[in-house]
């Protein structure tokens, strides 16, 4: 049970800028088709699996007990500095680069300038562009969750499936005003939950 929770929760935070991303084009009303939308899936599946495979293979050379810890404290300070870096945002002007997750307003911005075509919907050279960006935020925490145990095999599926899910997700709030709301506390959303994988890992 545990073992699909921590998938779950990886999934889940990892891909909450993908909700951010969704949102942004929902607004500018840019459509992201199903194939588009299954590019992203893809390749963020892909870098899932290929980040958890080092993880898996790099804990080969620690003990147990040691690989657990040092792996759930790296997603523990990285939901932290999650949290922290959204709160300072949100509390205070700041051009502090944040490792991951930008917020609502760079993303619309960049979702104007990604349909470069003015067709009004994202094709499949723009969406794989998109999913390499999205992958890239993900790869440390990939490689951290793998060296603490997380199952790469319910991840890579749940990481594919909610993928799709979040994007969707994203484009539909994004005609609300809750998708705003939700634009700028998805990082310190994402943070939270990495911090409580992080601690349901190394007590686990």
């Amino acid at each position: 049970m545990l073992m699909l929770l921590s998938a779950l929760l990886f999934s889940i935070s990892s891909n909450l800028d993908n909700v951010v991303v969704g949102t942004a084009y929902g607004i500018k009303k840019i459509k992201i088709g199903i194939i588009a939308n299954f590019i992203i899936a893809v390749v963020s599946t892909t870098g899932t699996f290929i980040s958890m495979s080092l993880g898996w293979y790099i804990a080969k050379f620690m003990p147990p007990s040691v690989a657990n810890i040092l792996g759930a404290g790296i997603i523990v300070l990285m939901g932290l500095y999650f949290v922290i870096q959204n709160l300072i945002k949100v509390f205070h002007t700041t051009n502090s680069k944040e490792l991951a997750l930008k917020d609502l307003k760079e993303m619309v911005e960049y979702a104007e300038k990604s349909d470069a075509d003015q067709s009004g919907h994202i094709d499949h050279k723009e969406a794989f562009i998109l999913a390499l960006g999205l992958t890239f935020n993900n790869l440390g925490t990939g490689v951290a969750a793998s060296i603490t145990g997380v199952n790469i095999f319910f991840t890579v599926i749940a990481t594919f499936i909610i993928s799709i899910l979040t994007i969707i997700l994203g484009v539909s709030i994004g005609k609300n005003v809750f998708g705003r709301f939700f634009g700028k506390y998805a990082p310190f959303i994402a943070g939270v939950l990495l911090m409580i994988l992080g601690f349901i890992e190394m007590f686990n």
